[in-house]
């Protein structure tokens, strides 16, 4: 009997695996892997998903009017250009991906992106098209030359994380514009900006300015980092009209909850929340960086909520570092997976989490 057969390219997508949250047997852990947000959630929030907590028994509103008014509020859009998902922003990049691609089409992405881009382009049966990054004073960046030079005749998607993870770096407005004006008109760009509110560089751009003005460029984020939602899973995207209408007619009909609804409104508007831990965010990084590289590691610039430690092969690699920082409770993210076997990835955690990241890899190099 022969059992049912997925689609070409399901089987070789690699398992995802998240960042670890726990250490069996630890006194405390500082859980500083899954770039979640060192402040927390706005207290707005937190008050909104509680008084939202009634009526659970009716459906939500499908076209989540309340919440994509709030974005189009606070960031002065059309909201009907907005496109929500009530599982962070990764459904709504895979969402685009069922949407455009076929069997045979390519996707471009660089060598060190995001892993779910891969993912969603096999389990379309498409080509993932995976361009090496160029190495800098400053770290690993995207190559926008190179990324052109592998657009072809069947590239439908191109997907750029801007900032990037987990390399941490980003490219300017006018990078991001020149890779746009290379593209042609039927491939869609696609810009994760899910780490967008942590990057302070005056030549930094979200994409909002590029998808606002042209029909083949959508902008994602989520309200997984900044935000502190991480736990509610939710995103959102703006978008052409034409994609719009194209996303809204494959998305499940309630793609939030009341309470998604609520709280992420809540949160979005929140500013002063989301400045103060912009702020901290950008002090504990810029001192991370600084004091990891006076033990003589290698760390990356950085323009997200985290940073890229490299370490050397041999006794003190990445493996051993990780397995020395977990002993002690502290918890970073291995990016084998990414392409990168010698780093680890450490979150901006708390000053407390921060302190003792830097104490134990202080330990560690003796």
């Amino acid at each position: 009997m022969t059992a049912p057969t997925p689609k070409p390219g399901i089987l070789d997508i690699e398992l995802y695996v998240g960042g670890r949250s726990s250490v069996p047997g630890a006194a405390k852990v500082y859980k500083l892997s899954s770039n979640e947000s060192a402040l927390g959630p706005s207290p707005l929030a937190v008050a909104a998903l509680t008084a939202a907590a009634h009526d659970l028994e009716r459906y939500p509103d499908g076209s989540s009017r309340l919440l994509r008014d709030a974005i189009a509020r606070a960031y002065e859009i059309d909201a009907e250009r907005i496109v929500v998902g009530g599982e962070g922003s990764g459904p709504l990049l895979t969402m685009i991906a069922n949407a455009y691609l076929t069997p045979g089409d390519e996707a471009v992405f660089s060598r060190h992106a995001f892993l779910l881009y891969e993912i969603a382009t096999r389990a379309n049966s498409a080509k993932p098209v995976i361009v090496a990054e160029k190495v800098t004073n400053s770290g690993i960046r995207i190559d926008v030359e190179a990324m052109l030079a592998a657009v072809t005749a069947k590239t439908r998607l191109v997907y750029i994380a801007n900032p990037n993870n987990p390399t941490g770096s980003y490219l300017t407005r006018d990078e991001i514009k020149r890779l746009h004006a290379g593209l042609p008109a039927n491939v869609l760009l696609v810009i994760d900006a899910a780490y967008g509110e942590f990057c302070d560089a005056p030549d930094y751009d979200t994409g909002l300015e590029l998808a606002r003005d042209y029909d083949n460029v959508v902008m994602t984020r989520t309200f997984s980092k900044i935000h502190g939602l991480a736990a509610l899973r939710l995103g959102w995207a703006f978008v052409p009209r034409a994609v719009a209408d194209v996303l809204n007619r494959i998305r499940g009909p309630f793609p939030t909850s009341p309470l998604q609804q609520q709280a992420g409104a809540a949160a979005i508007l929140d500013t002063a929340h989301v400045a103060r831990t912009a702020t901290h965010n950008a002090k504990w990084r810029t001192w991370l960086i600084n004091e990891i590289r006076g033990l003589g590691l290698k760390v990356d610039d950085s323009a997200a909520n985290f940073v890229l430690i490299h370490f050397s092969p041999g006794a003190r690699d990445a493996k051993a570092a990780d397995a020395f920082l977990i002993a002690r409770g502290v918890i970073l993210r291995g990016v084998g997976a990414y392409g990168l076997p010698d780093a680890l990835r450490l979150t901006v955690g708390s000053e407390e989490a921060n302190r003792a990241a830097v104490a134990a890899l202080q330990e560690f190099m003796g």
